[in-house]
This record gives structure tokens, sequence and C-alpha cells, in this order.
């Protein structure tokens, strides 16, 4: 039985793998409007992360990418507890670990079939072992410490995101520019994202010669994943007692692994099929995956039940952690006066927006940022709701204090014609019940009463409905 099942991973189960991954990536980008329209899913499911490492920027992305949101949180640790993604972390952690990068990362996917590229390969060494480590070097450095130091002087930034991550030069920035639609922002690329270009392009290639390059040696979620190796449910099993200790598992891996199921492997099965002896199996908990003892109807049935077991934990543990709502301030729930304000505005002018000037008028606040792309995605609405309703609506943009780059010369860049404040110290967003999330949208009467105040992204469908019955 053994043998058996061993020739038939070898001559069935890579292409299981791979349909497996083919699948985690579509279900991942199921948002196909997106690439049609060239915008990106902002619905609520969005605020739930996917195991591997996918950009929430990518047009068909229904879901948050875990690292990005480890650095998002990180920089609200001032406002508060990052309890959500860390209990993801470690949901995924205990129950795939590294079993996520070989099975259920778009990213893995795309490395592995660029290195079926015919070329020379560069076989793995002391180097390129000892390289493996600096995979924990980026996650300390560029996903923990910056955003933490950041955080601390209310900047936000996630680093890996914006300097590094070539998912999300890929997905994202590359995703988005490719459709007609976005033809309009190919002018406003500078230096940043000609950097990120040639650090994807440099990734891209070193694929096509090293086996899984950006997992082996940069990847910082796989450098998470790999801390619960000896302990997460799935993974692969070694039978001491048939073990001969050959080597050829070794050998025959991709990965800088020094033992079967360690830090650096991400349990694809294809040891399995190498092992004389049939020593290796994958396993969930004590239940056996592949090997000696299981049949393809009790695999598939096995595999089918840890992964809605799965499911089922992220789904309790988003219910459980998913991030509270925004809390509302004294004096600024819906049928209160919206207290008075007044900020800064940016241009050359200068000049300042006073909500006390605007009585008499229906008012549209909208809190944004720069680096929030649901804010950016939404702001042209409030453009087209002040050119279509002039004198009877009006319409501010604030942007957060939390500035990580010119807002100025961002406005410069899109042409866009609306009232651009500043909120210095954040005290107006506070004072509405808001704090680092964004897009946040107040709507006022035209005697100041607050009539909407909610984070999330609107439509211009949804502002006429709102406005509609105050005028």
């Amino acid at each position: 039985m053994g043998k058996r099942l061993s020739a038939w991973w070898a001559a069935h189960g890579p292409t299981k793998r791979r349909l497996i991954q083919v699948y985690a990536a579509l279900l991942y980008n199921a948002h196909a409007k997106g690439f049609i329209q060239g915008d990106i899913y902002t619905g609520p499911i969005k605020n739930l992360c996917v195991p591997g490492l996918n950009c929430y920027s990518c047009p068909g992305a229904i879901g948050a990418c875990p690292l990005g949101a480890l650095q998002n949180a990180l920089a609200a640790t001032r406002s508060r507890a990052p309890w959500y993604v860390l209990g993801i972390l470690l949901l995924f952690g205990l129950t795939l670990g590294r079993t996520i990068c070989g099975w259920l990362c778009p990213m893995g996917l795309i490395q592995e079939l660029l290195h079926k590229i015919p070329t020379p390969k560069l076989k793995k060494s002391r180097i390129t072992r000892a390289l493996s480590y600096l995979k924990y070097g980026v996650l300390i450095v560029f996903a923990l410490a910056l955003p933490l130091i950041y955080a601390a002087r209310r900047v936000p930034l996630p680093a890996f995101c914006k300097y590094i991550c070539p998912a999300g030069t890929l997905e994202g920035a590359v995703g988005l520019l490719a459709n007609p639609a976005n033809a309009d922002k190919l002018s406003m690329l500078g230096v940043l994202f000609t950097r990120k270009l040639v650090i994807l392009i440099v990734i891209l290639a070193a694929c096509v010669f090293i086996y899984r390059a950006f997992c082996r040696f940069l990847c910082p979620l796989g450098a998470i994943y790999g801390l619960f190796a000896r302990v997460a449910l799935i993974g692969v099993r070694v039978d001491a007692g048939k073990c001969t200790g050959c080597g050829r598992c070794v050998a025959r891996c991709g990965m800088d692994i020094r033992s079967v199921g360690d830090h650096e492997c991400i349990h694809c099965g294809a040891c399995a099929a190498e092992c004389p002896t049939q020593a290796i199996s994958l396993k969930c908990g004590k239940i056996t995956l592949l090997g000696a003892e299981t049949g393809k109807k009790k695999l598939a049935r096995t595999l089918i039940a840890a992964l809605l077991a799965v499911i089922l934990l992220v789904g309790l543990g988003y219910a459980v952690n998913r991030p509270a709502a925004q809390p509302i301030a004294e004096g600024a729930e819906a049928g209160m006066r919206c207290p008075d304000f007044t900020v800064p505005l940016y241009g050359e002018q200068g000049g300042s927006f006073a909500l006390s000037a605007h009585r008499g008028q229906v008012t549209v606040i909208n809190f944004w940022a720069t680096w929030c792309a649901p804010c950016v995605a939404e702001l042209p609405h409030f453009e087209r709701l002040q050119r279509e309703y002039g004198d009877r609506v009006s319409v501010v943009a604030i942007h957060s204090n939390l500035v990580t780059e010119d807002v100025q010369a961002f406005l410069d860049a899109h042409g866009w014609q609306l009232p651009f404040a500043q909120d210095p110290d954040g005290g107006v967003i506070a004072a509405l019940g808001g704090s680092t999330m964004l897009p946040m949208t107040v709507i006022l009467d035209a005697q100041g009463v607050i009539v909407y105040n909610k984070v999330g992204s609107v439509t211009y469908e949804q502002l006429e409905s709102l406005i509609a019955p105050l005028l």
C-alpha cells in the first residue's frame, strides 16, 4: 500500500497541489468586477484576512493581507490594541503554519511557475541556507520595528508594504494601472513606484533561477508561519522507526531545510514520494492525510474536514476579534448638533474652512488620507457631489493628521477642485468619534445636526440618497 501511495503522489500529488494553489488564488481574488472596472473591493468581507500573501489593493482582492493588516494594526497601537490581527495570525499559524506557503499562497504559485522556465538553476548551498535567515531580519525591521517607531510619532508607515512587497506592486499597483480606467493615474507615478517596480523585476527574475527566491529569503509572512513549524496542526511527520537517515528527503527539497518539517519546510509533500521507506507522511494532528495508512478516499475526506474546520475557526476568530465599531463621541451622535470647528485649507492661497460659515447648507465632511486606498478611490464621488449640487451642498475633505507624504503634491497631481483641509492635531475627527480608521463620512443638515456619521466607503448613489431628503 505504501509504495502504491508513494507512486500515486509522485504522479498526481504535484498536480493536486497546483490546483489547490490556483483555487486559493482565485478565491482570494474573486472580485472579478474590480478587474473590469479598475477599482478595489471595499465591502465588509475586506476586514477578514486571507491566509497567504495577497495585496489588499489588488482589484480582485476580497480580503486583507495578514502582513499588511499586521503593519496597519501596529501603526494604530496608540489608539487600540491589535488583537484581531494577532489572533488571526495565531490561528493560521497553529492550524496550517507554513502549509499556507506551499499550498495557499498566490505568490508561492507565481514563484513556482517562473521557476519552470527552462534555464540553468542555482542549487541550494550553505550560502542560500544562511540567506534564508534574512527574512527574519526583514520581519523585525520592516514589518515590526519601523511601523511601531513611526506609530509613536503618530505617523502610519507599513514599511514592508510601502518599500518592498512585490505582491503589492504586481497585484495592487500594476493590477490597477493596467486597467484603461486608471490611465490618468500613470502621470502620478514617482520615484517610490519606480524603486518598487525595480525590486519586483529583480525578485521575479531571481525566481526563474532560484526556487522560490522571495519565499526563501525575503518573505516576512513565511517567517511568521515558520515559528509555528513544530506545533502546527497540519504539516509533515517523520516516523523515526522507519527513517534510515539516508538524506534523500532533504536533498530533494528545494527549500533550505535542515530536516523535514523544520521552519523552512513548506509541507509540499514532495519528500513523501522520495522516501524509500515511506517514513514521511502529511498529517492533521494525529490523523494521517497521506502516508502508508491512508487511501485516496480517506485523504479526500480528511482534507475536506480539515479545510472546513479551518474556515469555521477563521469565522469564529473574526466574529470574536473583529475591530470594534467606531465609537461616537458625546455630542457627535446622529440627531445631535455637530461641534463647531475651523481647519486650515491646503493650497497656495491658504485660508480655512469654518463649519459655522456653512450653516444653512447641507454639509458633507469626508475624512481621508493619501495612504488609504479606499479613501482615494471614493474622493471622486465627493468631487462630483460638489460639482452637481453647487451651493446647496457644502463639501470638505479633511486629511488625517497621520501624514506620510506631501499631501499638496498629491492633490496637485490629481487636480481635484474640492476644498481640502488639514486636521493638524486630529482634534476634529476625534470630536466626531473617529480615530485612525478611514475613510469616515459625516453629513449635517442645514441646521448643523448630524444625520450620518460612519466609518467605511460610500458610493455616489449612497451620498445622493442621504442628502436628498435634506434639500
